[in-house]
């Protein structure tokens, strides 16, 4: 059996992991702290709306972006020299654009249970944004963990998005969810059961890790 699905799946979600949550739990203080209701709604419902996209049509907003002739596509071509679409760092895109609404309103809904009243006295006190912000971290870790463990879950299991901006590359781009796909297409059902009983076990293993975080007293 080829393990080849399990090492890019892992490194993908990884690599993903490493971009959603600095750009999630930013952004969902940034967010929190928008003034604006009417902007403080918008901003939120575009930065969850990859959550509710078909994952097909998220692959293809990426792929109008970062095909060889799009935009982001043919600038990274003709300034880097490295092609995105179909390519490992592909399969990491799809992953962090669809995980990403997971780390994001996880990290929001873990700030946004700090008392108000203690950042507004933070602020009468003079305290900088950012000196709050790194305060409020600590009190906000089993949320956060929460969040990451759902966005590596999710970013471990992608497929349609995955499928339309990398494509179905075995050793390249093809990750676990599309080497199911591909084993089943191809009537290699034994192997087909044997990824998919990875992935339960990696699934099963994050809800245990989640809950555990979720239960776990943490202290400044």
């Amino acid at each position: 059996m080829d393990f080849s699905p399990v090492i890019i799946s892992l490194k993908t979600a990884v690599c993903a992991l490493l971009i959603v949550f600095p750009a999630g739990t930013l952004l969902a203080w940034q967010v929190m702290n928008i003034q604006r209701q009417r902007l403080k709604i918008v901003m939120d419902s575009l930065l969850t709306l990859p959550l509710v996209l078909p994952p097909t049509v998220a692959g293809l907003l990426l792929l109008c972006l970062f095909g060889v002739n799009r935009p982001l596509g043919r600038f990274f071509l003709d300034v880097f020299g490295v092609k995105i679409a179909f390519s490992f760092a592909s399969t990491v895109i799809a992953s962090a654009f669809v995980s990403f609404p997971m780390m994001y309103r996880s990290a929001r809904g873990a700030f946004e249970q700090v008392d108000p009243h203690l950042l507004d006295a933070a602020r009468t006190l003079g305290m900088g944004e950012t000196k709050i912000f790194l305060r409020m971290l600590p009190n906000s870790i089993p949320g956060l963990l929460s969040g990451s463990v759902l966005a590596f879950t999710r970013g471990l299991g992608e497929f349609g998005a995955t499928a339309m901006l990398a494509g179905n590359i075995a050793g390249r781009t093809r990750t676990l969810p599309l080497a199911v796909y591909s084993e089943t297409a191809s009537g290699r059902m034994d192997t087909a059961l044997v990824y998919a009983g990875i992935l339960m076990v990696f699934a099963f293993a994050s809800l245990l890790l989640m809950s555990r975080a979720g239960n776990t007293k943490w202290r400044n």
